[in-house]
């Protein structure tokens, strides 16, 4: 305990304190100062075990919600003593009553640390989930939901039985108030391997995911589902739960009329998609569940449901063509104009995926996308900025498409994105300027935006530059000849000149290529003449 230094009197001074010092020590319980609130808190556990006179004494001057604040301090020997003196004063029925309207008790065990572990409290926890009392049950199994996100703490638990004591709650019906605490402790043991290897072999995990097949509560359904994400970020981990046939349940969730538990479901799929045996089992089925999900009104599940697209069609064709199959291209391109980040990012990424395929690049093509992804390349978020790109440079290969881009006003938003200081945003940038370059209308219009100068800015930087912006500064150039003559003084033998080219003489860097348009609106000077080329026979 922390003591007074001083050898004065003090309203400090433990030995000292009296009823008409109590209220200036309670007072001292609001200072800024961490030693202060030590030696306060020392004070006030000695005043209160002189007797319950002295407790009731400290409850009527609101000591009780001052040091309620102090368990959460961020000092341990702060924490602590306040911690003490709320152990002795809860002797009193007034200061317990005081304590439940609080919430005290989950506030404390919030503060349980690891280090619980080195006192053996583990054996004596799992005798207190035999109590005839509920609520002491409930409140063991709180603690063991702290206590057991620390790995040693787990193994721990393995070796002295306490998963079968967790499995035999979860079970019982009569203990279904204690279903969703119990899953809890479960669901941090299903993150180590060893553990889960355990559960596994002794056929608890297969009790498990039919008790969670069976179950009706949406919060359990919800937890067990976060509990297989977690679960399933360990290669190890995801091996076990495709050999207990985890896909079927996680599908089985998506039907269920509750939108936190679409959402757990979704996110778990995702996160086994990185099992390939798991990623084959969703291909077979699961899909159409989540291109439903496509339509929903919650946003977040929106977003969940297209995540586990983009995982589940990522380098597997059978899975591409599923998802075309349930008729998803449509609800894909209007996922462009979700609400969220991730479902925009997501939805594009999706139908990318679903472009390598001939068949659905066509029909993804001819729904509009390239209008669609106007807005997408305005976005701020730079994981938005780059499948949005990068979707461009996917579908920009005619040039319907790529007039339809410009025609939508999305070749300003996409010049724009070449100024990004983020690598991939502006190497898929590069990209898609380089494919719509292709059409000469398109390229003389980019030049115009600035693009060809913001290239070749980038092009000079070795930080910056990346093959795709000197490809692009080459297709810019050789798609606009008059530009190209102008700035580089030659034409290469594949450039051909048509009609409506035009030599205005070669320009000094940094001045700006003027237009047709924009030169024949300058007044006649002594200037050498702009040579137009225009081959057409004239009409009568």
């Amino acid at each position: 305990s922390v003591h007074s230094c001083s050898k004065e009197t003090s309203p400090f001074d433990p030995l000292l304190i009296e009823s008409k010092t109590a209220a200036t020590v309670v007072l001292m319980l609001s200072s800024p100062e961490e030693e202060v609130l030590a030696k306060a808190c020392d004070a006030l556990y000695k005043f209160a075990s002189k007797g319950d006179e002295n407790k009731v004494t400290l409850l009527g001057l609101g000591a009780v919600e001052h040091l309620y604040k102090l368990i959460s301090h961020e000092d341990p020997v702060v924490r602590r003593n306040a911690i003490m003196v709320f152990g002795i004063m809860a002797s009193n029925h007034d200061v317990r009553k005081l304590l439940r309207e609080l919430d005290v008790t989950n506030s404390l065990i919030s503060q349980l640390a690891p280090e619980v572990r080195a006192l053996n409290v583990i054996p004596p926890l799992l005798e207190l989930l035999k109590s005839e009392y509920p609520v002491i049950q409930l409140l063991a199994l709180k603690t063991l939901e702290v206590i057991s996100k620390d790995r040693e703490t787990r193994i721990i638990l393995g070796e002295s039985k306490g998963l079968d004591c967790l499995l035999k709650i979860l079970e019982t019906n009569e203990f279904s108030d204690l279903h969703v605490e119990a899953l809890a402790v479960l669901a941090n043991c299903l993150e180590d391997v060893h553990t889960l290897q355990l559960i596994h072999q002794t056929g608890g995990l297969k009790k498990l995911l039919s008790f969670v097949g069976v179950s009706t509560v949406p919060s359990i359904q919800k937890n067990a589902a976060k509990a297989i994400t977690r679960a399933a970020y360990d290669s190890e981990n995801r091996k076990i739960l495709n050999q207990e046939e985890v896909e079927k349940y996680l599908i089985n969730l998506l039907e269920i009329d509750n939108d936190g538990v679409k959402v757990a479901a979704s996110q778990a799929i995702s996160a086994m998609c990185e099992n390939l045996a798991s990623k084959h089992a969703f291909g077979l089925q699961g899909i159409p569940q989540l291109v439903q999900l496509l339509s929903s009104d919650n946003e977040e599940v929106k977003e969940a449901a297209v995540t586990a697209l983009a995982n589940l069609t990522a380098a597997s064709p059978s899975n591409a063509s599923a998802v075309a199959e349930a008729e998803g291209i449509e609800p894909l391109i209007n996922t462009l104009n979700a609400q969220r980040d991730g479902a925009i990012a997501n939805a594009a990424t999706v139908l990318t995926n679903l472009a390598m395929q001939p068949p659905f690049h066509v029909n993804i093509q001819s729904r509009g996308i390239m209008s669609v992804l106007e807005e997408p390349l305005r976005s701020t978020n730079s994981q938005v900025q780059s499948k949005a790109a990068f979707a461009v440079a996917t579908f920009g290969c005619d040039a319907d498409a790529i007039t339809e881009l410009r025609n939508a006003g999305g070749l300003g938003p996409l010049v724009e994105l070449l100024h990004s200081k983020n690598e991939e945003v502006r190497r898929n940038a590069c990209w898609a300027v380089m494919v719509c370059a292709s059409d000469e209308l398109t390229a003389v219009e980019l030049c115009r935006l600035g693009a060809l100068d913001i290239l070749e800015e980038i092009n000079l930087s070795t930080g910056c530059k990346n093959n795709f912006s000197e490809a692009a500064v080459e297709k810019l150039l050789d798609n606009n000849l008059s530009q190209k003559y102008s700035q580089m003084g030659y034409l290469s033998s594949s450039n051909i000149i048509t009609d409506g080219f035009y030599d205005c003489g070669q320009i000094k860097p940094g001045v700006k290529f003027l237009s047709l348009e924009e030169l024949s609106m300058q007044e006649l000077t002594d200037c050498r003449a702009i040579i137009f080329i225009n081959a057409k026979p004239q009409e009568e």
